[in-house]
């Protein structure tokens, strides 16, 4: 179906009242909890309560997977502290700073700027922007800082530049005096092999792990998750926490949450969209290959019926861009099973 055709088509049925019925549903408009994110949000209160209580500004790096729940980490803990612009200033008690691709000094306080509101960010010297920075942390009581996509600091490739930044975050650490927690990718653990002194700072990182297939406790702990989303669905479904269909979506996910709401929410959406009363392993099966793996081989689609179950991280798959949890996770290298 071409484009023209498909935006006809859907005009048409909103026309006549017979939209789908399920456009708006999906699972990420509400967080489901499970023991690693919540371990995760405790690792962040704490910080930010080891400030409020005894004025230690400490630091926390926070790493995993693409597709494990980082940025909705932040997100879910930003929150629980919402703005007040209530009164003659605005009052930011958690700020998110999205770290941008090959950061410089400058274009790393021009995106705390940018998160802090300021209207001429963009505007000034690294030294210029930098006392902005510490200026408007103070006017709008910060009180904790997430910078996200942490691991973009190792993007350039130029030694020095990392270490510029780096000795950057270390100061305004520590003349801001506000706690930080950095999220990013496993790597994000060598950016801080390049400062010793940011390393001390943040010396015991958490790794959000996935879910994983390798025992019966973690076969429950997903098949635990599964069933909270299965709970959520606003159709019939078969329990997607069953041991077999639990499987499945372990193999089709890797484990992430971010893939599963994505295969969830794609089947429901076309559920809808063809009058399906319910969510079958075959809409399953159509949603994988739509936001998943497109070509996918139906040997390799986990929700066909004779697909053969493994890891999709072979080049070509979904998967291949795996990083491996450093030592400081794990104690050895090597993939996760």
């Amino acid at each position: 179906m071409g484009a023209i055709e498909l935006l006809h088509r859907l005009a048409a049925k909103s026309a006549s009242g017979t939209a789908n019925p399920y456009a708006d549903f999906t699972i990420t408009s509400c967080v489901i909890e499970h023991p690693v994110f919540v371990n995760a949000t405790r690792q962040i209160a704490l910080l930010h309560l080891r400030k409020k209580q005894a004025g230690v500004h400490g630091g926390l790096l926070i790493t995993g997977q693409s597709g494990s729940g980082k940025s909705t980490l932040a997100r879910c803990y930003q929150d629980y502290f919402p703005r007040d612009d209530s009164g003659d200033r605005t009052i930011i008690p958690v700020l998110i700073v999205s770290v941008p691709e090959s950061p410089t000094v400058k274009s790393l306080a021009e995106a705390v700027l940018i998160a802090l509101g300021d209207p001429n960010a963009a505007k000034g010297t690294k030294e210029e922007k930098t006392h902005r920075v510490k200026h408007y942390l103070k006017e709008c009581k910060v009180e904790l800082i997430l910078f996200d996509e942490f691991h973009h600091f190792l993007d350039g490739g130029r030694l020095s530049q990392a270490l510029n930044v780096t000795d950057w975050l270390k100061l305004l650490m520590d003349d801001a005096a506000i706690p930080i927690v950095l999220l990013g990718l496993p790597r994000s653990v060598q950016v801080l092999r390049l400062n010793p002194q940011l390393r001390r700072r943040f010396s015991s990182p958490f790794y959000l792990r996935p879910f994983s297939f390798g025992s019966r406790l973690r076969q429950l702990e997903f098949r635990g998750f599964l069933k909270k989303v299965h709970n959520g669905l606003p159709l019939a479904c078969p329990p997607l926490h069953e041991a077999n269909l639990a499987k499945k979506f372990y193999f089709a996910s890797h484990g992430l949450v971010d893939y599963i709401a994505r295969i969830v929410d794609r089947a429901v959406w076309i559920a809808g969209d063809t009058g399906a009363s319910s969510l079958s392993e075959e809409l399953l099966a159509e949603s994988f290959r739509e936001t998943v793996w497109r070509d996918a081989p139906d040997g390799l689609n986990p929700f066909e019926p004779k697909a053969s179950l493994r890891y999709l991280d072979k080049p070509g798959e979904p998967f291949q861009a795996w990083e491996d949890a450093p030592r400081e996770f794990t104690g050895k290298r090597g993939r996760r099973k």
